[in-house]
């Protein structure tokens, strides 16, 4: 069965549930770091991606918005020149009831019986203005770390802005 698609779990209902321990087949999270770039320098510049509306973010789409802004300041700033954070962990378990399709559903199906559902994946629940990522820069790298942070938020379900938050 194909997976859903990412808009039916864009929205935050009901409680989350997170606590691992009591669960067994949760999915590894896709983000693989959460620090990149120079780790050790130390920047005059931070720009922020800030979610503006309340919404969970998977772990899929935070790993797509860190890859695309860490090769954007890869290639147009230098391995050296900034450091990328990712601010959001996704935390949340998210369930599907799945249901069969075809002929003879009806009697295999179960409908709404026991439908707490299987797990499927992981989100970040983000409220609004809240960070989901940082670019510590250069100046002469501003346009390039704003560009960077722009490409990530298309990649983030809930509208974003970018914010200037230290300039020394």
């Amino acid at each position: 069965m194909a997976r859903k698609p990412g808009s039916m779990y864009r929205y935050v209902r009901g409680n989350l549930s997170t606590r691992k321990e009591y669960m067994g087949g949760i999915p590894n999270s896709r983000i693989t770091q959460f620090v990149l770039g120079n780790k050790q320098a130390d920047f005059p510049l931070m720009l922020s991606l800030v979610a503006i509306e309340e919404c969970q973010v998977r772990h899929n789409s935070l790993e797509a918005a860190r890859i695309t802004a860490n090769r954007t300041m890869e290639k147009k700033a230098g391995p050296t020149n900034y450091r990328l954070k990712v601010r959001s962990y996704p935390h949340v378990i998210l369930r599907e009831n799945k249901q069969a399709t075809g002929a003879g559903a009806d009697r295999v199906s179960q409908g709404m019986r026991s439908s707490w559902g299987k797990i499927v994946s992981m989100a970040a629940r983000v409220r609004p203005n809240q960070i989901i990522m940082t670019v510590e820069t250069t100046k002469q790298n501003f346009d390039c770390a704003k560009s960077a942070l722009r490409k990530a938020g298309m990649k983030i379900p809930s509208p974003c802005k970018v914010n200037v938050e230290k300039d020394n």
